[in-house]
């Protein structure tokens, strides 16, 4: 696909007769999550119909532990002329920053971090030792999941309800191969809605689920009811709570390993501040952040600017850009909620030019990058996982070139 491109250099020449026709900016997304992990989009071609309707060039698939859904990504992608970007995220342990309390870019779990790989080979070859690793991780994420789906039947079966759940149902029924809290969440809104026909009955009987609390959501919120569904049976305190396993996290030295082999770009995936100003710890002085991502070459940040305040997601911004930092942007769509693909911060304030600008200058490095690894050439990293900062002009030049020509008619 990507590397059925021309040469560089023949390219670059077809590039430099027709560039004055093409877009300076073109508009992305370079983080979703698809259906094999968990998203509001029912399937892939949902989401590609809707970037499309959108006229969105550039779409990242960003899943959880797995690159499933590559090859579906990939097919859409060449028929409906919008360029993939290939990505994978990982939850990794920070011991130090947990012993010491310091939350990262998970508010509620001190150590814990969240990290993606950006701009991947493909296809995905990483060998025998990566791909072991990635399936622990995922049969380990898989048994938590099953674990709560026994308790949860077990206490249906306790308050008399006139269903049952079992994990393979579930991963059946509403998940690919990689079932998540979400995906039970929205296996008992369902069964709930099929098995009592009235608002009334319903209600009732999550009020019996909660163990007495009323449900606050209104009942064709889908999203904000299967988000109280996880809140009162799933997280700490509910009935089917189940901890997770520390043997079950990596390392981020170990992260950004499989990352690399991969064939992808360490990539900080950037909290930033919450609705009432804060930020974690690790986020919340820039230049500190900036220092403790060098001491691990990770020269690339992306954010999800719907989490932010317009201003504050500007300053940030323009902080590291400053430092040479390969920045993206993209709206996760790892909730139920199914909200437009196209970039807003929040309040659904928009991005400004200059943003918008930096960020595509993201995804066209990301796309430099996939196109000379599958040329068999070096990338954007040297051979020490350092991003080759000094060649950045150069490597946005052979982006840009390799997104026109993929999403031409």
């Amino acid at each position: 696909m990507i590397d059925s491109l021309p040469r560089k250099k023949a390219l670059l020449e077809w590039h430099a007769s027709v560039q004055d026709e093409m877009p300076a900016i073109r508009k992305f997304n370079a983080h979703i999550h698809s259906p094999y992990s968990f998203s509001a989009f029912e399937s892939i071609g949902q989401t590609f119909q809707l970037a499309k309707s959108e006229s969105i060039s550039v779409l990242g698939i960003n899943d959880f532990i797995v690159t499933d859904g590559y090859d579906e990504f990939s097919e859409h992608a060449l028929r409906f002329k919008i360029y993939p970007i290939f990505c994978i995220e990982f939850m990794g342990l920070l011991a130090e920053e947990q012993s010491q309390g310091i939350r990262i870019n998970d508010p509620n779990n001190p150590g814990r971090i969240y990290f993606s790989g950006k701009g991947l080979a493909y296809p995905v070859n990483p060998g025998k030792k990566v791909n072991d690793t990635l399936k622990f991780v995922k049969n380990e994420s898989n048994r938590q999941t099953a674990v709560m789906i026994f308790k949860l039947d077990q206490h249906l079966k306790k308050i008399k309800a006139p269903f049952r759940l079992s994990f393979q149902e579930v991963k059946k029924t509403f998940a690919m191969d990689l079932v998540r809290e979400r995906h039970i969440a929205k296996a008992i809104r369902a069964k709930v809605f099929e098995y009592y026909d009235t608002d009334k009955e319903r209600k009732e009987f999550f009020t019996l689920l909660f163990g007495g609390k009323h449900v606050k959501s209104g009942l064709n919120h889908y999203a904000d009811l299967e988000n109280e569904i996880r809140s009162n049976l799933l997280k700490s305190g509910g009935e089917a709570f189940v901890p997770e396993d520390p043997k079950a996290f990596l390392s981020l030295d170990e992260i950004i390993e499989i990352i690399l082999k991969m064939g992808g770009i360490p990539t900080y995936p950037v909290l930033l501040d919450d609705p009432a100003g804060n930020f974690t710890a690790y986020e919340g002085d820039f230049e500190k952040l900036h220092q403790e991502l060098s001491k691990r070459n990770i020269s690339s940040i992306e954010l999800i600017p719907t989490r932010n305040n317009a201003e504050v997601l500007k300053k940030f911004v323009a902080f590291f850009h400053e430092k040479s930092y390969i920045i993206t942007f993209g709206t996760e769509h790892n909730t139920p909620e199914l909200t437009p693909l196209s970039l807003s911060c929040r309040k659904n304030d928009a991005l400004d030019e200059q943003i918008l600008s930096i960020g595509y200058e993201g995804v066209c490095l990301l796309a430099a990058h996939q196109y000379l690894i599958s040329k068999e050439e070096e990338g954007l990293l040297d051979v020490s996982g350092k991003f080759k900062a000094e060649a950045r002009n150069e490597f946005v030049k052979i982006g840009r070139a390799v997104i026109d020509r993929f999403v031409q008619p």
